[in-house]
């Protein structure tokens, strides 16, 4: 594999020549994956995570071509694929028993599907699981259909589980055009047009939102280290040692620590993690 810094390799820079060199990088074999997996997954190495990202790289590319009809730059639905590459590779566990791409494609379309939805209109136009889930099934009928009649309109309700009434909401919603925020500059009369921007108003400065957010962190601390009490010592000193110090530590040298197996303190962790959320939630 060639000698690149993941962080320098870039769709933005040109295009042809990011994507002739990710697939230039040669593919793992199953064992080959699962032992990076596992030495990612249990040693937290680096290097390990660097190689799995770089030989998926091209999965991206694929995935990313099948959402060109949005009207936004290739590059930048191959950055947003890689972000969730990335995060599907720190989260992946080798001993599941699939293979990486199968368990990263949920992650690459989640984030492409995050961003589309972020630019796509400058007002958000799809919040909930189901309308994400309706925004795209529309868009995908629009490639053949005109405005939907009233016989595909209940068909798509009823395949998501939603009224008739919402897919037509997002039907229009999808051929609507943009309010320019400041004005269009040929309106005949300045008096009376609707300027989204003399609306609004800048509450960066409140101060009761300023001493509204400082009284929260302080009740999000207090009620950590409430928690974290709550702990047993060994469980607490665990989540200590990997999310709260800055030089964290591994599953393997608290499994030393402790004289346990790396999956016995992963457990441990997830068990504590557990508990602490659930007492947070509980105050909050």
């Amino acid at each position: 594999m060639p000698a690149l810094v993941l962080d320098t390799l870039s769709p933005g820079q040109n295009l042809e020549s990011y994507i002739q060199t990710v697939n230039s990088f040669e593919l793992l074999t199953a064992d080959e994956e699962k032992e990076l997996a596992e030495r990612l997954y249990y040693d937290e190495h680096l290097e390990s995570a660097r190689r799995l990202v770089m030989s998926h790289l091209r999965f991206v590319v694929h995935i990313a071509k099948s959402y060109s009809g949005y009207g936004l730059n290739q590059g930048d639905l191959i950055q947003e694929g890689n972000v969730g590459l990335m995060k599907a590779v720190r989260r992946f566990n080798p001993e599941v028993g699939v293979r990486l791409v199968s368990f990263a494609v949920h992650w690459i379309k989640a984030e492409i599907h995050e961003y589309i939805l972020r630019n796509w209109r400058i007002v958000k136009i799809a919040t909930t699981k189901a309308q994400r889930k309706l925004f795209f099934n529309l868009r995908s009928s629009k490639k053949r259909l005109g405005w939907l009649n009233d016989q595909e309109a209940q068909a798509m309700a009823d395949d998501l589980g939603v009224s008739k009434k919402t897919v037509y909401d997002m039907e229009g919603r999808l051929t609507a055009s943009d309010a320019a925020f400041d004005g269009f500059g040929d309106d005949d009369d300045d008096s009376m047009a609707f300027h989204p921007s003399d609306y609004l108003k800048n509450s960066a400065d409140d101060p009761a939102l300023t001493v509204e957010k400082a009284d929260y962190t302080d009740d999000a601390h207090g009620q950590l280290f409430s928690a974290l009490q709550d702990l047993d010592e060994r469980s607490r000193d665990i989540i200590q040692q990997r999310w709260l110090s800055d030089e964290k530590a591994t599953l393997h040298e608290l499994a030393s620590k402790y004289q346990v197996s790396a999956e016995r303190i992963r457990q441990l962790e997830k068990n504590a993690m557990n508990k602490v959320k659930k007492v947070m939630t509980i105050e909050f």
